[in-house]
Parts: C-alpha cells; sequence; structure tokens
C-alpha cells in the first residue's frame, strides 16, 4: 500500500532540505532562492521497524523487506497561488496527488537564507498557505457546481462540496466532514483543504529540545497533537554520516533521543491511521502497511489480489507469542496459531499465512 506525504511550505522555509535528510539523499536543489524546486521531487523511504529485524533473525530469512513510504518535495508557495502567483497552478496539482501534507513551517532566525516575508510568523505562513488551498478549493467547488457539470455529480458528492463551500465561507472548521461522510468519498474528492496534515517547525540546533519562542506561538495556535519540532540542517548532517555509531554518538551530543524520520513516520502513521502486518519465513520477512480496521482478506489483497479474491483461512500469531515461541512451528505447537476468518480485524504486529484458491 503505498502511502505519498507531501512536504510543503512557502520558498526557502527548508522544505529541500528535510527533503534530503528523509531520503538520505541530494536529490532535491536547496538553494537560498525561491522556487529553487520546481518540479516535485520524489523519494521512496524504507520505514524503520525493529520488529523486521527480530522476525527475519527467528525465521532465518534471506531477505528482509521494509514497507515503504513516499516522501514528495513540493514547490514553494506564496500569498496569490490560487490564482497561478509564483508557481500556484504547479503547486496545487502536485499537492492533489499527495495522502497526507507535511506542512514546513520556518521557525528559525537566519541573516543568511532569504524569507518571502518581512518578518519570521510561523502562524501567518501557514494561514497564508491554508487560505490558498481553500481559495483553490472554492474555485474547484464552483466550477463542478455549474449548471453543466452538475449533472455529472451524484448525490453524495454533491452533498460534500456543498457542505465544504458553506465552510470555507464561513472560515469555519473543515475536520467536522471527516465524520459525516465516506473516506473513500474524501479522498476522491480531490480537494485540499480536507487532506490529512502535520505540521513540522523547522528550528535551529539550539531549538531541537525544547523549542522557541516562534514554536511556542505555533503550537498556542494549532496545538501539540500533530506537530513535529526538527532540525532540517541537524537532520541533514546526522544523514550524512556513515557510521551508526557516530550517528549515535553525535545524536546523544546535541540531546536527541530519536531522528526526525523516526518521529515523522510514526506521527504519519498516526495521522493516517495506519498499521503493520507481516508474513515471514526462510524466503523472505516483509512488512507490510494496511489502514487499521482492515480485515483479513483486505490484508491479503495489500499481498496480491489473488489473494484476496479466494481468501480462505489466514493463520495468525501476534508478534509477541512469535517471539516468545521462536517462530511458526513452535507457536503452533504451544496452541498459538489461530485460523481467522473473513470477519477477523487484523491487529498491529500480526504475523500472517494466507489460505486461499487459485
Amino acid at each position: 500500500m503505498g502511502f505519498k506525504c507531501g512536504i510543503v511550505g512557502l520558498p526557502n522555509v527548508g522544505k529541500s532540505t528535510l527533503f534530503n535528510a528523509l531520503t538520505n539523499s541530494n536529490k532535491a536543489q536547496a538553494e537560498n532562492f525561491p522556487f529553487c524546486t520546481i518540479d516535485p521531487n520524489i523519494g521512496i523511504v524504507a520505514v524503520p521497524d525493529e520488529r523486521l529485524d527480530k522476525l527475519a533473525k527467528i525465521s532465518i530469512s534471506k531477505k528482509k523487506i521494509n514497507t515503504t513510504i513516499s516522501f514528495v518535495d513540493i514547490a514553494g508557495l506564496v500569498k496569490g497561488a490560487s490564482k497561478g502567483e509564483g508557481l500556484g497552478n504547479k503547486f496545487l496539482s502536485h499537492i492533489r496527488e499527495v495522502d497526507a501534507i507535511i506542512h514546513m513551517i520556518r521557525c528559525f532566525d537566519s541573516d543568511d537564507i532569504q524569507n518571502v516575508n518581512p518578518s519570521i510568523d510561523p502562524v501567518r505562513d501557514l494561514e497564508i498557505i491554508e487560505t490558498e488551498m481553500k481559495l483553490a478549493d472554492l474555485e474547484s467547488i464552483q466550477k463542478r457546481l455549474d449548471k453543466k457539470n452538475k449533472k455529472n455529480v451524484d448525490i453524495e458528492e454533491l452533498k460534500l462540496l456543498q457542505t465544504v463551500q458553506k465552510i470555507i465561507d464561513e472560515d469555519g472548521d473543515l475536520t467536522v466532514i471527516t465524520n459525516e461522510f465516506d473516506e473513500k468519498l474524501l479522498k476522491n474528492s480531490g480537494l485540499l483543504s480536507n487532506k490529512p496534515k502535520l505540521y513540522v517547525c523547522n528550528v535551529d540546533e539550539e531549538s531541537i529540545k525544547s523549542g522557541n519562542k516562534y514554536t511556542d506561538d505555533f503550537m498556542k495556535k494549532f496545538g501539540e497533537k500533530n506537530t513535529l519540532v526538527i532540525s532540517a540542517d541537524i537532520e541533514n548532517q546526522i544523514n550524512q554520516l556513515e557510521d551508526e555509531n557516530e550517528k549515535k554518538n553525535y545524536m546523544k551530543m546535541i540531546n536527541m533521543s530519536e531522528t526526525g524520520l523516526n518521529s515523522l513516520i510514526k506521527k504519519g502513521y498516526e495521522l493516517l491511521n495506519l498499521q503493520t502486518f507481516f508474513t515471514s519465513g526462510p524466503e523472505e520477512t516483509r512488512a507490510w502497511t494496511i489502514t487499521k480496521e482492515s480485515t483479513a482478506p483486505n490484508a491479503a489483497g495489500e499481498i496480491h489480489s489473488d489473494f484476496e479474491k479466494g481468501f480462505i483461512r489466514a493463520e495468525t500469531i501476534s508478534y509477541e507469542d512469535f517471539l516468545n515461541n521462536q517462530g511458526w512451528l513452535k507457536s503452533k505447537e504451544a496452541g498459538k496459531m489461530r485460523l481467522e476468518g473473513k470477519e477477523y480485524i487484523i491487529k498491529d504486529g500480526d504475523i500472517l499465512n494466507f489460505r486461499f484458491n487459485t
């Protein structure tokens, strides 16, 4: 299951630097001028999971395959993007293609790095981006509700578009629509404003541990739940160290308990309501990403559509039981392997083997 997170923000806030750090690459240009990123850079990142290593060791697997998440570095946005200012049209079209938005917010002072606005104000910066996305949505909704196009919109979609239009017009809270409308309908709507969002406050080294006045102001307004404090520059420096011990020592020296990548992925999984299941045997141990509340046939379909169509049963062992009994055989002997049917809801960490008809 492929998930894309788009990194967005005003020009020169650190988007490309963060992208390079996350993907351990220098794919994205990170220059000190607006719009150095035009076409989006896409990086596929292996999701770190220590459980995978332990399972592979128990199963003596030839291969170990992490699940992945994609990060997209999108061109910087400016005020007026919804009307085509800057690279607005490209920016907005690229956002429509991602599953979640990572808002990169500048929370550091620097005389060396240009700022498109005269002052550092993370609350104002985010409101600029959110406003442009809402304006773009309004334009899209108005076109789809036009008499010529309205006949092609079904009843539920029509209700969604009218609801979103009313909320935006009244400057209301768009999160309420997630409880009113089907998740698939929301995802297929193409609307920008209702995409899941994470906020990344980009700070200097001194502010990594406790934040600063800019992050404090931002969290007072937007809360801590979906907000991370990260130094993109420090993340980049950590990734340039090839030796793992060097990385650990450097992080210890600057009081970092885990990398921004790990924190971002954890938050991303929470935001997108994701979890992991595993397949494990002598050939390979592999992690798979699914949404929470997925059934056993849904999980089987992540491996191959034929598995879902011909699903019979799922041989299932919890992660803890697999570890405690050192694999499939002893787990089965200890009565810890279960045969689960079509109604079974997958739990995070389940190790599964599917029985199916061809």
